[in-house]
């Protein structure tokens, strides 16, 4: 399964993905979503799931079911947009809270024996070579948190240029 992250318009994701498999979950912005308020309710109350209930509480169980996660953001500073900054927040669940040393590294254990490869594409006009950078830091990290297989990094002056 493909799980694909983003913070685009549905139209313009249609630009890019004209036809979306059935294998392919969406992960767009369908409301407000809640904020993680680092309550840890979804490692100690409710093992695996969000205890916030705002239609995003399953990203953990959404995530252990992908072979591929693509991350679609606008370019913030060398970051992720609000939205998938939030919705990689909330995916907390995707890890237990016992941690590991790896590499002299300290990263927290799997929940699910599943590994995925991570492909980002961050767009925005003039994005400057420091803030690549800081970006291609920040995903290297998320993937060796998330325990993906591999990780890439593509960036476009617009979205349009993704496909």
């Amino acid at each position: 399964m493909t799980v694909i992250i983003h913070d685009l318009e549905n139209t313009e994701l249609q630009t890019i993905f004209p036809q979306i498999g059935k294998d392919t979950v969406l992960v767009s912005e369908k409301g407000s979503i809640k904020n993680c308020i680092g309550c840890f309710g979804c490692w100690i109350k409710t093992p695996g799931t969000c205890v916030l209930k705002d239609g995003y509480e399953n990203m953990g169980w959404i995530l252990s079911q992908a072979e591929t996660v693509i991350i679609i953001s606008k370019c913030y500073y060398g970051g992720y947009s609000p939205f998938v900054k939030n919705i990689l927040d909330r995916s907390i669940p995707f890890l237990l809270p016992f941690f590991k040393i790896e590499k002299n590294e300290t990263h927290h254990k799997q929940r699910y024996k599943n590994t995925f490869q991570l492909v980002v594409h961050f767009y925005g006009e003039n994005i400057t070579s420091q803030e690549m950078d800081i970006a291609h830091s920040l995903v290297k990290a998320n993937a060796i948190n998330l325990h993906a297989t591999s990780c890439k990094v593509l960036f476009y002056q617009s979205f349009n240029q993704i496909a």
